[in-house]
């Protein structure tokens, strides 16, 4: 089998109903969105008509694969007291919002250590989350996200995934989503079918690959190692088609949200989209 859910992070302008209608019409069959602005902390009630009318959508679309992307601003181990707690009530309303739309994945990039050093901040993510879990509707898990590791970024190695997976003694509301263009610039090549091969081995040997639950496809306007989150549209970056060739006919991805989080400019999204499914293999 190939690839079957291949769609896009969509607007939400107009409410999470017309984001899915929207995707859609661009020949989604998976969608992305946030549940309130990804730069503000203030997030507005999900009603009961914003979650009938999302869920309506849903049904008439036939998509039933949607995946929310948490606030840029959350920090779970930001090593201020108060910005800390923020960011776990941040979170936690995130997964309560999720919870009344019946979204079942939130995708965060979890955590920057901000100078403490990776062992402290890997604490502090593992023991905020920990809270957030216990906390929270069991029907939603979180997708901690692969990071370019830029800055002082956490989880841009697989090895630290995995740590925060055995902190929480490998809770069941914890998953992985996997993006190229941060895995490619934190180091992790995947341009040929050999190295692509070899980097989903490390990641499975690491992490494994039961936990991979969301898949963010971009590629990268900067190179390998680079460690620069820039995303390019499919095929136009270092990364180049190959890698996404191999992506959309490996099995092991044939029921993984493929996400594009691409240029969205000039029809880049709607393009982008074709663009993989013209690379499946009968």
């Amino acid at each position: 089998m190939a690839a079957t859910l291949i769609g896009a992070h969509m607007s939400t302008s107009g409410g999470l109903g017309n984001a899915v209608r929207n995707g859609k019409a661009i020949g989604c069959t998976a969608v992305q969105v946030f549940t309130s602005s990804p730069q503000q902390w203030k997030a507005k009630p999900v009603s009961d008509e914003m979650a009938a009318n999302f869920k309506a959508a849903c049904i008439e679309t036939g998509i039933s694969e949607v995946v929310s992307h948490d606030s840029y601003l959350i920090n779970l181990c930001a090593p201020d007291p108060d910005k800390r707690i923020q960011s776990i009530e941040g979170i936690k309303s995130e997964i309560e919002r999720c919870a009344k739309y019946g979204i079942r994945y939130v995708v965060s990039h979890m955590g920057s250590h901000v100078g403490q050093g990776e062992e402290a901040g890997l604490a502090g993510v593992a023991e905020s989350t920990r809270q957030v879990l216990a906390e929270t509707p069991e029907s939603v898990t979180i997708c901690m996200e692969t990071t370019a590791g830029q800055g002082t970024a956490l989880m841009a190695k697989f090895e630290q995934l995995a740590t925060i997976l055995d902190k929480l003694n490998g809770n069941n509301r914890l998953a992985i989503c996997l993006d190229t263009c941060h895995v490619f610039v934190a180091g992790y090549d995947i341009r040929t079918a050999e190295t692509f091969l070899k980097t989903f081995e490390e990641f499975d040997r690491i992490i494994g690959f039961e936990r991979l639950s969301v898949i963010h496809c971009n590629d990268s306007r900067k190179g390998l190692g680079s460690k620069v989150d820039r995303h390019a549209n499919i095929g136009q970056g270092e990364i180049g088609p190959e890698a996404f060739r191999l992506l959309v006919n490996d099995k092991r991805f044939d029921s993984i949200p493929i996400l594009i989080e691409t240029p969205a400019e000039n029809q880049g999204h709607e393009q982008d989209i074709a663009l993989l499914k013209s690379y499946i293999e009968p």
